[in-house]
């Protein structure tokens, strides 16, 4: 077993605990529990696997928290449990490439919020063909929310299948990609 002071004095460094702290506030910015987000932030700068012992001891965590807040980042497929030789305690670590670590973010966030938004905007849509009732005013806007959802749909399933090299020079690229649309159009 690893030594606790060793993954304290890990944890302690100023660098390393600012980032686990901040990534902890991110998290909840982003709805996840701070909990959460603090292990995933010590595991993806860890340089070795950690037990859920060994992380409730680096982060002063209830045990209980601990595996269930791995359960939360194993769900979204942010960590994964890695066998040690010698070991029959379950080990963690964190996806280590960042833009994969992202398509994983972005794709779970996509399944909880986007997929159920377009279910709802095309439901929406349907119903008011159907309902006199409702106002052509709410039938259009519902249609344009719609559309632009669903080019939102798109454009993310496309962006999801760029190889790993092709995205990250897109996005190092930044606003710079925004002068290869001609200026003046509309549309």
């Amino acid at each position: 077993m690893t030594e606790i002071s060793d993954i304290k004095s890990r944890v302690t460094a100023p660098a390393v605990e600012r980032f686990i702290l901040h990534w902890g506030e991110m998290g909840e910015a982003w709805g996840v529990n701070r909990s959460v987000s603090q292990i995933h932030a010590l595991l993806y700068v860890s340089d070795r696997p950690m037990t859920a012992e060994d992380i409730a001891a680096a982060l002063a965590m209830a045990r209980s928290n601990v595996s269930t807040s791995l359960r939360v980042l194993l769900d979204w497929n942010l960590i994964k449990r890695v066998p040690v030789m010698g070991d029959r305690r379950d080990y963690y670590e964190a996806e280590a490439d960042m833009l994969e670590m992202i398509r994983r973010i972005a794709q779970g966030r996509k399944a909880r919020e986007l997929d159920p938004a377009l279910a709802t905007l095309r439901a929406c849509v349907a119903e008011a063909e159907r309902d006199r009732a409702v106002s052509p005013t709410a039938k259009a806007r519902f249609k344009d929310m719609l559309s632009v959802m669903e080019g939102v749909d798109k454009s993310f399933a496309e962006v999801m299948r760029l190889p790993s090299p092709v995205l990250l020079r897109l996005i190092r690229m930044g606003g710079a990609v925004t002068r290869l649309i001609p200026k003046g159009r509309k549309g």
